[in-house]
């Protein structure tokens, strides 16, 4: 797995503005994914990121890049907990709800859509989505919106912008261990220099 898809696509992450990210990566043994994430874990989780491939298909792999302490606040919203209950969750601890996303990820016939949860999107779009089946949304951008429109295109606008930065700095040799933010401290940096 290489660092740039990292960068690509898990930036908002990386940089503590964002939940989670999601993406999908080529391999050839399901050993080498599970030591990077292992790696990776060692490298980071200290800065408070997690990295869990979600599933293995034939031939690509589906990441999914955390901020576990972001994840469990999410999760305990009460909406967000209505929408689990409904999907067949039972506890909303993290880690078990991750083990049945992933459970649900590898055995249902369609993406479980409560994935959005475990993003960072706001519940009422997760909800939205599923009670219009993805059509109707007021607009589209890093998921479909079916709330506060405004809220949305600004967070869409931060984190193409934090993308932007985060990959240039990363071709221009910056490691992605600089890149990874822990403190409130680095992520007011980082913000302020986003929202320029």
């Amino acid at each position: 797995m290489s660092e740039d898809l990292i960068i690509k696509h898990c930036s908002p992450t990386l940089a503590g503005l964002k939940t989670a990210n999601l993406f999908t990566c080529v391999y050839t043994q399901k050993e080498e994914i599970e030591r990077y994430a292992r790696d990776f874990n060692r490298r980071f989780s200290c800065k408070g990121v997690k990295m869990h491939p979600l599933d293995f298909g034939k031939t690509r792999a589906l990441i999914y890049v955390f901020r576990p302490t972001r994840l469990e606040k999410d999760l305990s919203a009460s909406q967000a907990k209505s929408i689990l209950a409904s999907m067949g969750y039972r506890s909303f601890e993290y880690k078990t709800c991750l083990r049945r996303l992933k459970s649900r990820v590898e055995k249902c016939p369609d993406f479980p859509h409560e994935i959005g949860l475990f993003l960072g999107y706001p519940p009422e779009d997760v909800r939205g989505f599923i009670l219009h089946k993805g059509n109707c949304c007021k607009c589209c951008g890093c998921w479909k919106v079916y709330g506060d429109e405004e809220k949305a295109v600004r967070e869409f606008a931060k984190y193409k912008k934090c993308t932007d930065i985060y990959y240039s700095k990363w071709l221009s040799g910056t490691p992605i261990n600089k890149l990874v933010v822990k403190n409130s401290t680095e992520r007011k940096y980082l913000s302020w220099k986003i929202q320029q």
